[in-house]
């Protein structure tokens, strides 16, 4: 039997049983609720501190109160996040080698987080009591619903029949080009996060100055240049997301938003009417990656050129 794989990808079977494979990621992914049903992924949960008190960025079935978290940042409030931890990992792997399922560990980017870390370190622990299981886990080198487009193109391979090393195989040659094109508004939390210096956020804040950002070939962000106002940066954005985009007609483009709906929906209908964009998906900067970027951040996500 052969069959095609998104973006050309082919791959011959040869009366091979293709096992059954999960495909697992963390909640910096971004995925909305929908998403993670529809994609039949599980998702580990991050979780950051506020007044020291724990909460998790996702919990399973349950839309997050994504406004009051907002008006929390908004005030200033100070809080911390914290990496995925080794118990929820294990937990989550143990459920679905027990299952008899193989796993794909889709991780946000090691240059930003350690949780691929503890990921890969607590799969390396259970290989020796699950023998007959296959484990492999990929450092995205993405963020937020960049890294959830990352998991939508292993759900559309998995769905296709690839096999798990195949998918893997897949994202490994292919997640430099996962294009991130990011925007934040208030230059507070990038100062707070050490990613600006004082003095540039006071000035940049008094001259309404935008950075322009992207996601590095090691998977950091960083900075592309910047611009005056909000418009001319979001404009900026759409526009670069042309030149570096491929294909864009027959893409399905993510959108990420920390609590500026307006500005994404503003966004989204200049992507379809500008490069004939059909399929969109709008979603919410989660709690832990909002820390550090900030309400009225926007990121825009594509399949493109090498980053």
């Amino acid at each position: 039997m052969r069959f095609t794989i998104y973006n050309g990808f082919e791959n011959e079977m040869k009366g091979c049983i293709v096992l059954s494979f999960t495909i697992m990621t963390d909640s910096a992914a971004n995925l909305t609720t929908k998403q993670i049903v529809d994609y039949g992924v599980k998702v580990v949960t991050m979780s950051y501190v506020a007044n020291g008190e724990e909460f998790p960025s996702y919990v399973e079935g349950q839309e997050p109160d994504y406004k009051a978290f907002y008006n929390r940042l908004r005030s200033k409030e100070h809080i911390t996040t914290s990496l995925v931890s080794y118990d929820r990992v294990e937990a989550l792997l143990k459920t679905e080698l027990e299952a008899g399922n193989d796993i794909l560990y889709i991780a946000f980017s090691s240059a930003l987080s350690g949780s691929y870390q503890i990921a890969k370190n607590c799969m390396d622990d259970l290989r020796e009591c699950y023998p007959n299981r296959k484990m492999i886990i990929v450092d995205s080198l993405c963020a937020s619903l960049g890294q959830g487009l990352f998991v939508k193109y292993a759900v559309d391979m998995k769905n296709s029949g690839a096999t798990l090393e195949d998918t893997a195989a897949w994202l490994e040659e292919n997640k430099l080009r996962l294009v991130h094109l990011f925007t934040v508004d208030d230059l507070f939390f990038l100062k707070r996060g050490g990613r600006l210096s004082g003095a540039t956020a006071v000035v940049g804040t008094i001259l309404n100055i935008k950075p322009l950002l992207h996601v590095s070939d090691e998977g950091k962000l960083v900075s592309t240049g910047k611009t005056r106002g909000r418009k001319n940066s979001i404009d900026q954005l759409i526009a670069r997301m042309g030149e570096v985009g491929r294909d864009l007609e027959n893409q399905e483009i993510f959108i990420v938003h920390g609590d500026c709906i307006e500005d994404a929906e503003y966004a989204a209908n200049e992507i379809k009417r500008l490069y004939k964009v059909k399929n969109i998906v709008i979603n919410y900067v989660d709690p832990v990656i909002a820390c550090h970027s900030g309400p009225g951040t926007l990121a825009l996500f594509c399949l493109g050129c090498v980053r």
